[in-house]
């Protein structure tokens, strides 16, 4: 659906909600319905079948019934493989959760405010590092036997509110659980969210079943959320009325105007200062969470004027939080001084649990950078070198003129590097990383020369598409230039396909396969015949190498067509032994005859003599 068609879609949904809101539901309830009736109908269909031919049979004679049982079950395999294709585990959300007995008084306010909404039990409470909350509905059974909910409160999120504040954003997590908008709208909320995940289970899988039912629900997933973005934007609404409710909406605003400020903070101060700290020390910093808490609880001389460029901010048809300005105005209050709190949540509710957290996170985040930074350090410590060298020239190359703009844009943030990419441009005019830099600090000027740089590049270096369509994306989403915003959007869905299409077919084995000679040099052909004589199993093997459509300049694929030397007992563990140990430049696919008849055959065929024999010197 293009950027254009979906916003005159939500818009006639906008105006059809306010003039028939009952029938908006009842046709966004029918439309959730037809998800749910695909998943069954399927299932039953097949069932169904069997039962029809059960009875069938046994009207004409119970002896022919005997003879075709088989015919009997397979439509019940067909429903098996429906169902094991359609079946996506859904893992709760990520956080630490809180064991029982733990934060006695953060769990207390939390069930004081989830009965006060009349929101649903919870499965469990979780805390992570992220400066979010969130209402997490876990569907089981693809959301047929409900669901499992979850409340995930961020560490910093508690330390950036007070008490108060806090209550107000947990209250409106409870909305969504369906106590702020009715049992409908929390079930749409929580149906809109599963489809998505139904995707993305469904993605890749390359199941003919899968296939199947992926490409129905990747025009259902994208219309679906499409026709209840209205319903989905008033919940943000209702949730906000709900905290309203619960904690006084000028409670509500404040801990709205404070979320914004400590995100504002986060991006333009907190972590700037831990990527110079990257740059200035060897080992990343261990108290993260501790120095994040005290940053957020400060106050900052730009804190009013990054809030009024936030109130400025216009809303995303994408992004069905209401901006702002729209839900303070909704509230009923303006945006008023929100200073730091003289004791936070985290504080009051977390009690002793708080330094513990601060320092399992700390923690975990330094286990998760520190081969990262330590590569950085260096890096930025080479290139500081290199830049030295670079400035100590009274030449530059054309090469090292490039090598200069991207130094110097690096290691100095601060200044200017459009005249030096002007000239690394000028005097290196195939260089496409050059013409992308370029092309991105252009447009971040508005400056639309940018554009046929980012053009250039691409053609330059075709891998960089994906770079330049994200940058294009947003200048045309910023300048509401919705043709062109689509012709992007396009342009990458396309892309995104191919390699889709790509990774499916690196996995699959078809009669249709286009089989190539190998190519492997002796070299590695020497190193293959090693690894499969390792395996002590391998009589013989032929290796071709499959063209993969849409990806001609990826890494090679290869097919490895194996016949095993006597008995083997286990022949998938077998299999497996034989890919581990192969030495391929790229990726490969190892079987054997009795699984692919007809492909082994094409693969003999376009391979010739075996690759491989045991005893080969």
């Amino acid at each position: 659906m293009s950027e254009s068609d979906r916003r005159a879609r939500v818009a006639r949904l906008e105006a059809f909600a306010q003039r028939a809101p009952t029938a908006y539901r009842v046709r966004l309830a029918l439309l959730a319905g037809l998800g749910f009736g695909v998943l069954g109908g399927a299932v039953l269909l097949a069932l169904g079948l069997s039962v029809g031919l059960v009875v069938v049979l046994l009207a004409i004679s119970p002896v022919l019934l005997a003879k075709l049982a088989k015919i009997v079950w397979i439509p019940i395999a067909f429903g098996w493989v429906v169902l094991r294709a359609l079946w996506v585990r859904f893992e709760p959300p990520a956080g630490r959760l809180l064991a029982p007995g733990e934060a006695p008084a953060l769990v207390a306010e939390i069930e004081r405010l989830r009965r006060a909404a009349k929101a649903p039990r919870l499965s469990g409470i979780l805390i992570d590092d992220e400066l979010n909350a969130a209402a997490a509905s876990v569907p089981r059974a693809l959301g047929l036997l409900g669901h499992r909910h979850y409340l995930v409160l961020g560490l910093p999120l508690m330390q950036l509110l007070d008490r108060r504040q806090f209550a107000s954003v947990v209250a409106h997590e409870f909305g969504h659980f369906g106590g702020g908008h009715g049992r409908f709208s929390g079930w749409i909320h929580r149906v809109r969210v599963s489809w998505y995940r139904v995707l993305d289970g469904l993605d890749g899988r390359g199941a003919w079943a899968s296939g199947a039912f992926e490409r129905f629900f990747r025009w259902y997933a994208p219309y679906f959320d499409a026709y209840s973005f209205v319903l989905a934007r008033q919940n943000e609404y209702q949730a906000d009325a709900m905290a309203a409710r619960l904690t006084g909406a000028d409670v509500a605003g404040s801990a709205l105007v404070r979320v914004n400020i400590g995100a504002a903070r986060l991006e333009h101060e907190f972590w700037p200062s831990v990527i110079e700290a990257n740059r200035r020390d060897a080992q990343p910093p261990r108290g993260l969470q501790h120095d994040m808490a005290a940053a957020l609880r400060s106050r900052h001389a730009d804190d009013e004027a990054r809030v009024a460029a936030r109130l400025a901010a216009r809303a995303d048809v994408h992004d069905t939080h209401p901006s702002l300005a729209q839900r303070l105005q909704a509230l009923g209050v303006v945006a008023g001084d929100a200073p730091p709190p003289a004791q936070s949540a985290a504080e009051v509710l977390l009690g002793d649990l708080l330094p513990a957290l601060e320092a399992d996170f700390s923690d975990d985040w330094r286990l998760r950078v520190e081969d990262g930074w330590r590569e950085r350090h260096r890096a930025h410590a080479a290139d500081s070198d290199r830049l030295g060298e670079l400035e100590g020239q009274l030449e530059r190359t054309p090469t090292e003129a490039v090598e200069h703009a991207a130094l110097v844009e690096r290691l100095h943030p601060h200044v200017d590097a459009v005249p030096l990419y002007r000239d690394a441009v000028r005097r290196a005019p195939d260089d496409a990383f050059a013409h992308y830099r370029l092309g991105v600090l252009l447009l971040a000027r508005d400056n639309r020369a940018g554009i046929d740089l980012l053009h250039r590049a691409r053609m330059l270096d075709p891998d960089a598409g994906d770079a330049v369509n994200e940058v294009l994306a947003e200048f045309h989403h910023r300048h509401d230039e919705l043709d062109a915003l689509d012709s992007v959007v396009g342009d990458q869905q396309a892309r995104d396909r191919l390699r889709r299409d790509a990774a499916q077919a690196r996995n699959a084995l078809s009669v249709h396969d286009t089989l190539l000679p190998h190519g492997l040099d002796d070299a590695a052909m020497d190193a293959v015949r090693v690894s499969l004589a390792s395996t002590g199993k391998v009589g013989r093997a032929w290796i071709v190498r499959k063209h993969i459509d849409g990806d001609p300049a990826g890494p090679p694929h290869f097919l490895v067509l194996v016949r095993w030397r006597g008995l083997v007992f286990g022949e998938d563990a077998a299999l497996q032994r034989v890919v581990d140990a192969l030495e391929l430049p790229g990726s490969w696919v190892a079987f054997t005859a009795p699984n692919q008849r007809r492909v082994a055959r094409r693969v003999r065929k376009s391979a010739g003599a075996p690759s491989y024999r045991h005893g080969q010197a």
